[in-house]
């Protein structure tokens, strides 16, 4: 039986020099999923607007469900991209937007009552609509997924404590980690000692940590696995962790060991981060 997934989160245009391309690390999570077989529902919110209506119409061309994608006042998000010349991204993220005010319903309660999994990060929590909505869906998932996803300044010690005490699963990149170890006042000095000080704290399951060109870790019942990555010419690094992130669950709830599911998402990161744009199109070649 395929497994199902329920992502929350930003939907939006990334705007490059060159032109808009459809982005948001939730929605780029959810389509990943949904590329690699898996029943992916997305909850977020657009305007009635340009922006909106082309979102939309994007998800509809991919054959991606649009059910719980919610309608309000506030505009439809746009962020800037700018791209140093290692080809590594900075965001700049406007606010107040329409996934800011994702509010609660019947049906987000029974889709992720009845989700496999259920994928949440911190910037969606940086408004209180969002962040209590969140909150009380957590209350209802049966694997909790956590992609910290920090972006400055929309991010608190507190709210991310709140948010790291639920989770099941945490995706964690090297510069993240290094903000944790400061606010937590973590004493390791090394990776393994950090990411299981964590699993401690919070009694986190698993803890997956991405370091860019040198791979990813995994912490899982205190053995620490290690994967060195896959070399190729970075295009841009927009959606690379949310797809290393997206195969990551899917290989983990197909039942794939850990070093598999290590490899897998190396390699999905590493393709998405050798193309253009968060969303490039591929299949099951990717994996060979």
């Amino acid at each position: 039986m395929k497994k199902t997934v329920v992502t929350i989160g930003e939907i939006l245009w990334d705007v490059f020099p060159e032109g808009k391309k459809p982005g948001g690390s939730s929605m780029n999570v959810a389509l990943h999923l949904h590329k690699q077989g898996l029943i992916t529902q997305f909850i977020s919110a657009i305007a009635d607007d340009k922006n909106g209506k082309d979102l939309i119409e994007f998800l509809a061309e991919n054959n991606f469900s649009t059910y719980l994608i919610q309608v309000n006042e506030l505009p439809t998000s746009t962020v800037e991209v700018t791209l140093d010349e290692q080809q590594q991204a900075t965001y700049e993220i406007v606010e107040p937007v329409a996934w800011d005010a994702i509010e609660l319903s019947d049906s987000l309660i029974s889709t992720v009552q009845a989700a496999n999994a259920f994928v949440y990060c911190s910037l969606t929590c940086r408004n209180e609509k969002s962040k209590n909505t969140i909150l009380s869906l957590l209350k209802y998932a049966k694997l909790k997924v956590f992609d910290i996803n920090l972006r400055e300044p929309f991010y608190t010690i507190e709210t991310l404590k709140l948010l790291l005490n639920e989770a099941d699963i945490l995706k964690v990149n090297e510069h993240e980690l290094v903000y944790l170890k400061s606010a937590l006042n973590l004493s390791g000095n090394t990776d393994e000692q950090l990411l299981k000080q964590l699993s401690n704290l919070f009694q986190i399951k698993i803890i997956c940590l991405t370091v860019g060109e040198k791979g990813a870790y995994v912490l899982q019942q205190d053995k620490l696995y290690h994967h060195k990555g896959y070399q190729v010419k970075v295009a841009d690094t927009v959606g690379a962790g949310d797809s290393f992130l997206a195969t990551f669950i899917s290989s983990y709830l197909n039942g794939y060991p850990m070093d598999t599911i290590l490899d897998r998402a190396c390699k999905v990161g590493a393709f998405v981060a050798s193309q253009v744009g968060a969303n490039p199109v591929y299949g099951d070649e990717v994996f060979n």
